[in-house]
């Protein structure tokens, strides 16, 4: 039963994952906005698309319920997630794609970072094995580019910050969401707003360029539902090994498609922070293990 549970909540995981994927063949046609106004339209469509779910669902009412501690966090996480899409839309639209797939290689360690020192939370020998071999890939990229791979680290550390807020808010993900998206339209509804006076907005060049600009809110927000559905029913291990789909398919996208170039030494770093990623996902892994061998260990056994 539990196998077949989980077959279509793997698909749901993998849909959410190849959507995140494909990310750069669809941002790569907004090259006629700049990553300002994309993420500013991005913000604005994503709201009216997640509102438009929770009216039709009744659930519309539920965001009166969030207290102030609750709307500060959401405030944090709208800023990290804004941050992450304008960095990874400037970085698309400037032909650094694959240095923004190294940013969501690099994220997982990024986390485990974040853990050591905001939390004090101690590591296994694998983990930190794990962080060294990214710190050292940091530094083999920094030479191959001729400075620190700042999109990568900047999207890395954006989502990581994302991730952990996402941890400790009492929302589900239609309402994160959505309270995300109130703190920042006012912010994205002004910046479009001076643009449309200005005359410099893209959105009015022509219905092709306002239907694109709206679709933003649907692709921001169907993979984050198949990813909230996956969650639910997918072995958490299963999802740590599914989320390296992404920058997989964002970095073949760069070497493949947009040809960007990819010499022996930045290969190299790669090689090290997939090193570190196969270290830090096979210990996941056995630890995960142990802990569900311990659990059913302990369970008494039932009355008969």
């Amino acid at each position: 039963m539990q196998r077949s549970a989980s077959v279509p909540g793997a698909a749901f995981g993998v849909g959410a994952y190849l959507i995140w994927g494909l990310f750069p063949a669809f941002f790569g046609l907004l090259a006629f906005a700049s990553p300002a106004e994309v993420v500013a339209q991005r913000v604005i469509w994503t709201l009216v698309v997640v509102t438009l779910v929770l009216a039709l669902t009744g659930r519309l009412r539920e965001l009166r319920g969030i207290d102030g501690r609750t709307w500060r966090l959401a405030a944090v996480a709208s800023a990290a997630i804004a941050t992450n899409w304008g960095v990874y839309v400037f970085g698309v639209l400037t032909g650094h794609v694959v240095e923004c797939a190294l940013g969501y290689f690099i994220n997982p360690l990024v986390t485990v970072a974040f853990g050591v020192v905001l939390f004090r939370e101690r590591l296994s020998i694998a983990q930190w094995c794990a962080l060294g071999l990214g710190a050292l890939a940091v530094v083999v990229l920094t030479v191959d580019y001729g400075r620190p791979p700042i999109i990568a680290l900047i999207l890395a550390c954006s989502f990581a910050t994302y991730g952990l807020v996402k941890k400790v808010i009492r929302l589900d993900a239609l309402r994160s969401i959505a309270a995300e998206g109130i703190v920042a339209a006012p912010f994205a509804l002004a910046f479009v707003l001076v643009l449309l006076f200005t005359g410099n907005s893209q959105m009015t060049s022509s219905p092709a360029h306002l239907g694109l600009l709206m679709m933003t809110g649907p692709i921001t927000l169907i993979p984050l539902l198949l990813f909230s559905v996956a969650a639910q029913r997918v072995p958490l291990s299963t999802m740590g090994i599914l989320q390296y789909l992404t920058p997989a398919l964002q970095m073949a996208w760069g070497v493949a498609v947009m040809h960007e170039p990819m010499p022996a030494s930045r290969w190299i770093g790669f090689a090290l922070i997939w090193a570190g990623l196969a270290v830090f996902t096979t210990d996941a892994i056995v630890r995960g293990r142990r802990a569900a061998t311990v659990t059913a260990v302990a369970e008494p056994d039932p009355v008969r």
